[in-house]
């Protein structure tokens, strides 16, 4: 019965009501249909779902794709932030997978970034980060040892990204411990170890002030990309309900 197909008289014949009302229901989302030709055709299932009281599918809703956001905007914004917060940010898919390009970037991060193991284990520490309910609350460490946080990006109740910011220590390591550590990370993701231990040199250390407004900025951003997210996805609705309106009248 799922894949059966229904006109709109039919349908109009099984919720009782006129062409009209078919018409407003496909406008505000009540019910979907596909045009064959000059005929519209409605599956039988959701028709059903109406008739039964369960949600329509509009109310389901689809997850919401990252394409819904505007990354052309995005990124500026993210360059601006980042050069003004004097750390590196990068904006990610639910998964860590990196949705625009890294703004102001350190020369250690560059380098681990420019090495295919490198990359993929970054993006596995971002994966994690998105993995956490609040992650703007605190710092958390990379495979690097270098210090993170990031604010959720979510549209219509769903994440769709995160904004991720990094690229410093929070407090000083040891010599020892950061030499071991540059060491292991050499070899582990054929780098060239004396140009990653000069460049773990210049790493930034904040203090906690600068620390507190990190997150605070951060969280600022990120609401503001949902926002004009929010703002694009509305629009996107409102063009394909007047697409759909246009079909059904011809």
């Amino acid at each position: 019965m799922d894949n059966i197909v229904l006109t709109a008289r039919q349908v109009q014949e099984l919720l009782h009501v006129d062409r009209t009302t078919i018409y407003r229901m496909l406008k505000d989302g009540r019910l979907t249909g596909v045009k064959v030709g000059q005929q519209w055709r409605f599956y039988a299932r959701e028709v059903n779902d109406l008739l039964s009281g369960a949600a329509s599918a509009a109310d389901k809703g689809a997850a919401v794709s990252t394409a819904i956001l505007p990354l052309h905007c995005m990124q500026p914004m993210q360059d601006v932030f980042a050069e003004i917060a004097e750390v590196g940010a990068v904006t990610t898919d639910a998964h860590g997978q990196p949705l625009t390009h890294m703004s102001n970037s350190c020369d250690f991060c560059k380098l681990v970034l420019g090495s295919a193991e490198g990359r993929r284990a970054c993006i596995q520490s971002w994966h994690e980060l998105a993995r956490q309910d609040d992650p703007s609350s605190k710092f958390s460490s990379c495979h690097a040892g270098l210090q993170y946080a990031s604010a959720r990006i979510e549209v219509q109740g769903e994440l769709v990204a995160l904004l991720v910011s990094g690229q410093f220590y929070t407090q000083s390591p040891s010599s020892q411990e950061e030499a071991e550590r540059v060491h292991s990370l050499a070899e582990t993701l054929h780098i060239d170890e004396s140009l990653l231990s000069r460049a773990a040199a210049k790493i930034p250390v904040l203090d906690s002030r600068k620390g507190s407004q990190i997150r605070e900025w951060l969280k600022k951003v990120a609401h503001t990309f949902e926002q004009i997210s929010s703002e694009r996805a509305n629009l996107m609705h409102r063009l394909k309900q007047i697409a759909m309106m246009s079909d059904f009248e011809s």
